[in-house]
């Protein structure tokens, strides 16, 4: 398969490698079964709160980046490029293929495909016995990353994800730099509310922009409310790890979101060495892919 693009390079962005990211979340967040640190040594849980102290320059730049960049009027125009899903039309597993054209040239750790590490999330999901809408929801989480071979910049496309329209939490990490964002000038945008009434619900609330909120919105049609919501809140850190914005939820978003908390796991620590049987297991997973979607989306 041609691939045709890849994240190094001058136009990758900040970080080294798309997956620093992910990996900066793992040191930020370790799992409950282990208090060891990345680079082998034991460490209390409480003490990852303080990993930024030694991430690696390319994450610091690039949450400034993020920061800097992610605001209302962005959001706004993100979603009138995109949102009418007239880029492209294909399958589920199509999509799968697609992003698998994305290659990383500079991540020296893993070659391991980007299908590969979608069925490394949801293969830990099925062996855990959950629903079939759950383990659908595990291979395609991250397929909303095609927009990075659509151009787009890292910072628009992973990292975690917020509000925009209202006050920028000091609990979203790296909070200092939203000093450089414009939002954090207009008086308007920077109370608890801005411009939204409290208790509206999380579905009537703009997200910053990236490959949660994209993908979401593609499949948004054909999935249960709780797929729905691990797709759009996974990289909501701020609100399902640390309890921010509480006040512009509603009970059902709380409801919907011990389904994002269940689901954070498999999204930060299924990924290893072990492949899988991409071959041997794709008949199923075209079997569940068509349960739940058409042939073919519009993206």
């Amino acid at each position: 398969m041609p691939h045709s693009k890849s994240v190094s390079g001058s136009s990758a962005g900040p970080m080294d490698h798309l997956d620093d990211w992910e990996q900066s979340l793992a040191a930020r967040y370790p799992s409950a079964e282990s208090s060891t640190a990345l680079d082998g040594s034991s460490k209390k849980a409480e003490e990852f709160r303080d990993y930024a102290a030694d991430v690696r320059p390319t994450v610091r730049e690039f949450y400034r980046q993020n920061h800097r960049h992610q605001t209302l009027a962005f959001v706004l125009e993100k979603k009138r490029q995109y949102l009418p899903l007239r880029t492209r039309r294909m399958g589920i597993w199509e999509a799968m293929e697609f992003l698998n054209t994305l290659v990383d040239d500079s991540d020296p750790d893993t070659d391991l495909s980007q299908i590969e590490h979608l069925m490394q999330t949801s293969e830990a999901i099925r062996r855990d016995g959950h629903p079939r809408w759950f383990v659908l929801t595990g291979l395609i989480h991250d397929l909303g990353k095609i927009l990075c071979l659509y151009g787009e910049p890292q910072w628009a496309v992973v990292g975690d994800t917020f509000p925009v329209g209202c006050a920028f939490s000091d609990k979203i990490v790296f909070s200092e730099f939203f000093a450089e964002n414009p939002d954090s000038l207009d008086p308007k945008l920077q109370t608890p509310g801005g411009i939204y009434e409290a208790g509206c619900g999380l579905d009537a609330v703009h997200l910053s922009w990236g490959h949660d909120e994209y993908l979401y919105q593609a499949v948004k049609p054909y999935l249960p409310d709780e797929a729905l919501a691990m797709i759009r809140y996974h990289s909501c850190y701020a609100i399902h790890r640390e309890g921010a914005y509480d006040h512009l939820m509603t009970d059902r978003d709380r409801e919907l979101f011990a389904w994002v908390r269940a689901f954070n796991p498999y999204d930060l620590y299924s990924k290893s060495a072990v492949r899988p049987d991409v071959k041997s297991l794709r008949p199923y997973y075209e079997e569940l892919i068509a349960e739940f979607f058409p042939p073919t989306l519009d993206w």
